[in-house]
């Protein structure tokens, strides 16, 4: 593929914008992997050169949330296990599928994912009593399908695991993005693993986009270490709105 500078003047300011918004409540992905696709990447080109640059991303933002205390190793850790061994699952599932297959499943996610990043992260009010033993194999079952997901799919990736750490665990807020992070890393590396093995990463265009997706993560990140996140919504809700329309638009043409 031919790299024009319009095709960074696409991807890397959406990269930036994804890096922030994923550093605050997940779902990055919604935004950079079309992105990608409205800069003309076939499908599991777009797939690896995002999994670049979110991982770059996810990197800082994880050490931001490390260094603030904001991580739940307990959860975090068997969780990012299971995403690291079934994240390169679902990305060697993604490459062998057509094409266009791929390009219809993030069309269906996209809106899905958004919904649920806009109704809200509500934390469960009363939280389960549960021996650390149950507590490693939930979170390792909650890593396991959300790292799947993650390496067929990708958008909404942060955001699922932060609804099921709210829902499942009753984690704080805060502690349950630092502790998606984690996950989402795990994840962003072993489907990157593999879609390198297989060709499927633009390393030109996405180490540009990656160190815009850092610098996102480190303004979203400590913003929401400081603030919360829960200001974003309106702003992904017309993202998300622009770049589905953009999508369709390109699909029915």
């Amino acid at each position: 593929m031919t790299l024009t500078p319009t095709v960074f003047l696409i991807v890397c300011p959406l990269a930036l914008l994804a890096g922030f918004i994923d550093s605050i409540a997940g779902g990055g992905g919604l935004i950079s992997l079309p992105a990608y696709y409205m800069a003309g990447l076939p499908p599991a080109l777009a797939s690896g050169t995002n999994k670049l640059s979110a991982m770059m991303g996810t990197s800082l933002a994880t050490a931001s949330y490390a260094k603030a205390g904001k991580l739940d190793l307990k959860v975090g850790i068997p969780a990012a296990i299971g995403a690291l061994v079934c994240s390169a699952l679902g990305a060697i599932l993604m490459t062998s599928l057509p094409a266009n297959v791929v390009r219809v499943m993030v069309l269906g996610c996209i809106p899905v994912a958004a919904l649920f990043t806009l109704r809200g992260r509500k934390r469960s009010a009363v939280p389960v009593a549960r021996t650390p033993e149950a507590t490693r194999w939930i979170a390792l079952a909650i890593g396991c399908g959300i790292g799947f997901y993650d390496g067929l799919i990708g958008p909404g990736t942060g955001t699922f695991l932060i609804l099921l750490f709210l829902q499942v665990f009753a984690m704080e807020e805060v502690l349950a993005s630092g502790t998606a992070k984690l996950v989402n890393l795990a994840s962003n590396v072993a489907a990157l693993a593999s879609l390198i093995v297989t060709g499927d990463v633009l390393f030109l265009l996405g180490i540009p986009a990656g160190l815009c997706s850092m610098l996102g993560a480190a303004l979203g990140s400590r913003l929401t270490i400081r603030r919360g996140g829960k200001f974003v919504r309106g702003m992904m809700l017309v993202v998300l709105g622009l770049l589905l329309a953009k999508m369709l638009v390109d699909m029915v043409g």
